[in-house]
């Protein structure tokens, strides 16, 4: 499809900022977007990030049908920008479409409009450590009905955030995690496999409540509370005496990390030791209390690996992960990981996309 350019005039643009602060916090001057009516999707388009025009009856408004991804792209030594496995984010999406009954939309013109929208965009793309340009796509039900059901029209969008760490300090900064029975993000049957708006809706008093304890997330166990899943807003890992990443065998409850997968590939490619278990609860505080595991973090695409140095209970007592600090695996497959997106260090075939430099009309 020939995507149609309405761009700012130069002198009305924003500039990039010096500096980037935080994460997701800035925007470009323009988005992409098509629309999905009739059975197809129309008007794929590069126009000035703005509001959007919607009825008030929205499906996505009332009954919550919408879904959204992130990835990233890195600006290499050679000046040019990189896209880092986009199309497992795309293929991702559609998957969170078909769990909430929303339009699929072809691969290839989710990368079309991307690899287009950065191209126009390029001069905003951060070279500071730690950071990146973030990519948001999102998708959400636009039919002007009342009646629960699924909309018969959408819209695609993707904007451009250019982002620092995710959290404060960045990776050197390990983070405490809170383990609670009073929460759940997810459960069997249900959508936890999709990045839809009303899991992270879900996720924030559980949120709120371990905030208020000091610690960073919620790691969110199964529906029983006998098994470790995932924490708010990324997969779980620990890492045993021998140097071994294991992480929860993905299930219906669980979403599957591209971060996580990539490191299950690296796992294959003898990069490095990972594989995937159920996690009994009791027997993982058992295997931190006896040292057998000597390291634990997080996955995923924001924050890429975050270390986790203590766990808090409800009560407000605390086991303490190795020495409380960034251990060294999570060190190297930080470093590794992290190297192959910036490009310092050679990544798999096909795990970065270049941007090439189209014609702007």
């Amino acid at each position: 499809m020939k995507i149609r350019y309405e761009l700012l005039d130069k002198s009305k643009r924003k500039s990039p900022p010096s500096k980037v602060e935080g994460f997701g916090q800035t925007r470009t001057n323009h988005m992409f977007m098509v629309d999905f009516e009739n059975g197809e999707w129309k008007d794929p388009r590069i126009i000035p990030y703005n509001k959007f025009p919607m009825s008030p009856g929205a499906v996505s408004l009332h009954y919550g049908q919408n879904i959204f991804e992130g990835a990233k792209a890195f600006k290499h030594s050679n000046g040019e920008i990189y896209v880092w496995r986009w199309e497992e984010n795309a293929k991702r999406l559609n998957h969170s479409a078909y769990v909430t009954m929303m339009a699929q939309i072809p691969v290839e013109l989710q990368t079309e409009g991307l690899l287009r929208l950065l191209d126009v965009e390029r001069d905003w793309c951060p070279e500071e450590p730690e950071s990146s340009m973030y990519i948001r796509p999102f998708m959400f039900g636009t039919e002007d009905t009342l009646g629960v059901k699924a909309s018969s029209t959408y819209t695609y969008c993707i904007m451009l955030s250019p982002s620092g760490a995710y959290y404060k300090g960045g990776f050197n900064n390990a983070v405490t995690l809170l383990i609670t029975e009073k929460y759940h993000r997810a459960v069997s049957g249900g959508t936890g496999t999709a990045k839809t708006g009303g899991n992270y809706s879900a996720s924030l008093l559980p949120a709120a409540h371990a905030y208020s304890k000091g610690c960073a997330q919620v790691l969110y166990l199964d529906a029983t509370n006998q098994y470790v899943e995932e924490a708010g807003t990324m997969n779980h890992y620990h890492v045993m005496d021998d140097g071994t990443f294991i992480i929860p065998e993905f299930n219906d409850s669980i979403l599957r990390s591209t971060t996580s997968s990539a490191v299950l590939e690296l796992a294959a490619m003898g990069k490095v030791k990972a594989r995937q278990e159920v996690v009994e609860v009791k027997k993982f505080l058992s295997d931190i209390k006896s040292g057998k595991i000597i390291e634990a973090g997080g996955f995923g695409t924001a924050a890429v690996v975050s270390p986790v140095g203590k766990y808090m209970f409800d009560d407000g007592s605390t086991i303490t992960v190795g020495d409380g600090g960034v251990g060294k695996h999570s060190r190297a497959l930080y470093e590794l990981y992290m190297g192959m997106q910036v490009g310092s260090t050679p990544a798999p075939e096909g795990w970065l996309t270049k941007v090439e430099r189209y014609e702007q009309k």
